[in-house]
């Protein structure tokens, strides 16, 4: 028996998906594996990351953008792990920046996914509130959505030093009360996205912010509050908090 269609009162349901860029090696974090497959917990992160993903019951694919030569070993990674049945996941290569890796994650969508979040691997304990949220603001007409928090510090826009280490002279004072940190999921109208990327030039390594693209665009984007958990894991100081959260996580809530 055929469903019925939808009509102005009942609108068609938006599916979402996420993309998840994992293609980077993290040099920052040290030599060894690439950052997304350091272990956190026990876990790789890129683990983490996918579960928080489908955490969300707007989520109903994941998918992973792997390195270009290292996509079997991702896809074995993902079935080792348990993840939530009720979501589908899907491993493609990806490209030489994040924005080719970005791109190749678009491509893989299905035709009837209208809502994409593009998250980074490297922020594994983003909760799954913060990406409900940013679902809901697409969902209700946002074009781009990102979450955010206030700034802690004062912040200072300098002339970069010609050479590492030297007195570098300040420029200007932004007012810390209109600036944002801005974290992942970030969230799109998938036509939005999709034309970003087509129409956005690559230039140097390319976009690392892709709601940067769609400003680009002319297109508004709209802040969302962020949480202090989805902080971005790069350096190894990063990954010591990272296992204090999980860990008391774990105690508190049996994560």
């Amino acid at each position: 028996m055929s469903s019925t269609p939808p009509s102005p009162d009942r609108p068609r349901r938006l599916r979402t998906a996420a993309v998840i860029p994992a293609a980077g090696r993290g040099i920052r974090l040290g030599p060894g594996a690439p950052k997304a497959l350091r272990v956190l917990g026990g876990t790789p992160m890129l683990i983490h990351a996918v579960r928080a993903m489908a955490a969300s019951r707007a989520v109903s694919l994941v998918v992973v953008v792997a390195p270009p030569d290292g996509a079997p070993e991702v896809k074995h990674l993902l079935d080792e792990h348990a993840l939530p049945e009720r979501t589908d996941y899907l491993v493609v290569p990806g490209g030489d920046t994040r924005q080719e890796s970005v791109g190749l994650g678009l491509d893989a969508l299905p035709d009837d996914v209208s809502v994409v979040l593009v998250h980074d691997a490297a922020r594994p304990l983003v909760p799954v509130d913060t990406v409900d949220a940013v679902v809901e603001a697409v969902r209700n007409g946002a074009p781009a959505v990102v979450p955010a928090l206030p700034l802690a510090d004062t912040v200072k826009e300098v002339e970069p030093a010609a050479v590492a280490g030297e007195p570098e002279p300040v420029l200007s004072t932004p007012v810390r009360a209109r600036l944002r940190a801005v974290q992942t999921p970030q969230g799109f109208d998938r036509d939005t996205l999709v034309r970003a990327h087509a129409e956005v030039a690559l230039d140097g390594e390319g976009a690392t912010d892709d709601a940067g693209m769609v400003e680009r665009l002319g297109k508004p984007v709209v802040v969302v509050p962020g949480h202090e958990e989805a902080f971005k894991v790069t350096r190894p100081l990063d990954l010591v908090l990272a296992e204090a959260v999980l860990a008391r996580r774990r105690a508190n809530d049996g994560f």
